[in-house]
């Protein structure tokens, strides 16, 4: 996770330079006259250059989440009963009944307990 960071901070690092490089320092004292005229990069560059950083965000944020999601779901629907789970709050035990929202875990002392299914973090390894 702190790969992560250390490499999101450094595309942002990157995308700043960009933005200085492509917006461009003029100076303000030409006149109309002398301008040349504006050139690909002075019309559309900041637009290229905000799809470029959403589209950064997309892949280091918004897919990387969704994946995570997806394979929380699914875990979820494959739970049965007689599976090994730690929950969140980090409590181990075993599936005793399957209902629409929650599970009862039967845990080592013999003692059952309603969870809710979002309370499950996965499969005990």
């Amino acid at each position: 996770m702190l790969k992560n960071k250390h490499l999101s901070l450094v595309i942002l690092g990157i995308l700043l330079v960009g933005l200085l490089l492509t917006t461009g320092c003029y100076g303000t004292t030409t006149t109309d006259a002398d301008a040349a005229p504006p050139s690909f990069w002075d019309q559309w560059g900041m637009i290229v250059f905000i799809v470029v950083i959403f589209g950064l965000m997309y892949l280091l944020m918004i897919r990387p989440q969704r994946k995570r999601q997806k394979e929380q779901q699914k875990l979820m629907t494959e739970l049965q009963k007689g599976d090994d789970v730690i929950t969140t709050s980090g409590i181990y035990g075993r599936i005793e009944s399957v209902e629409e929202n929650s599970f009862v875990l039967k845990l080592e002392s013999g003692a059952t307990m309603r969870v809710l299914r979002s309370a499950v973090a996965g499969k005990k390894p």
